[in-house]
């Protein structure tokens, strides 16, 4: 769908996926639900039904529209598991969730279209791939077959190496290049429905990061809406000398920069202090 308009200097959307439609006219929150052993901040907090069935109604009555699931850790260094033993994590979690929540609005971190197939199948409505269809040639091709919105994200590298030493030219510039070059893909292919993510932390370093902060309003010129995932990250923490468990904080204050750039989307541990940064952004930005 990707109806837009500017209206008061922002851009308003609305993404379809089967018969649901995301309306991003107000910015929203994504609510993070790692079923991993190793992610770099709640690893193997939610291993059972009863915790990952929790913190779902948990998020979803702090304010969050999506609940992306993700069962392999994309962390820097980050073991590299194989699609069947991604499969066995991931369709008991999605089952589980569809079946007590049966509108919500998910979204399956995936970078292999094997897995993104079977997701949508199991009533997924979007996919979030780290790689922007770098890791699997046949993602985008599956993408326009499903015909569900897609975040595309940058990422430098792979998990596995990407913050052994990353370089760039012109950090923003490259990202837009690559974004460019993208998404000119997927909409041939007949995919309009798509959410964009600079990948803060996957292949750059702390400068690297507030580069792309600094100029996060610029991505807005694509005229698709924009994620923003830098919930308790390295960014922060380096700049504070905290740990992911002290950065609460400093997440705050760069989702209010985000929002304040125009970000749609915000992924996020911590859905109700999120909900309060759009609330209290939008009394200034209307």
């Amino acid at each position: 769908m990707n109806k837009y308009k500017i209206k008061n200097k922002s851009i308003s959307f609305s993404l379809k996926s089967g018969s649901k439609i995301l309306n991003l006219n107000k910015p929203k929150i994504m609510g993070i639900l790692n079923i991993t052993p190793d992610s770099f901040y709640d690893g193997d907090k939610y291993n059972s039904e009863y915790l990952w069935l929790k913190q779902t109604e948990k998020m979803l009555k702090e304010g969050a529209s999506i609940i992306d699931i993700g069962v392999v850790s994309t962390r820097p260094g980050a073991k590299k598991i194989s699609e069947k033993e991604e499969l066995q994590r991931l369709l008991p979690v999605l089952t589980s969730i569809v079946k007590n929540f049966s509108d919500l609005i998910i979204s399956v971190d995936t970078y292999r279209s094997g897995i993104a197939e079977i997701a949508v199948q199991n009533s997924a409505f979007m996919i979030n791939d780290i790689s922007g269809g770098t890791f699997d040639k046949k993602m985008f091709d599956t993408i326009a077959k499903l015909q569900v919105p897609y975040i595309i994200m940058h990422i430098k590298g792979a998990p596995q190496n990407m913050q052994k030493n990353p370089t760039y030219d012109n950090v923003v510039k490259e990202i837009k290049n690559f974004f460019s070059q993208q998404i000119k893909k997927l909409n041939l292919k007949g995919i309009n429905d798509i959410i964009i993510d600079p990948g803060f932390g996957f292949g750059k370093t702390l400068k690297h990061n507030y580069e792309i902060l600094n100029n996060l309003n610029s991505f807005n010129a694509f005229g698709l809406p924009v994620l923003a995932g830098i919930s308790r990250k390295s960014m922060i923490n380096k700049v504070l000398n905290t740990k992911p468990s002290e950065a609460l904080n400093g997440t705050t204050v760069l989702n209010t920069i985000c929002l304040l750039k125009g970000a749609k989307i915000l992924r996020v541990h911590d859905v109700k202090e999120a909900m309060e940064v759009i609330k209290i952004v939008s009394q200034i930005s209307t």
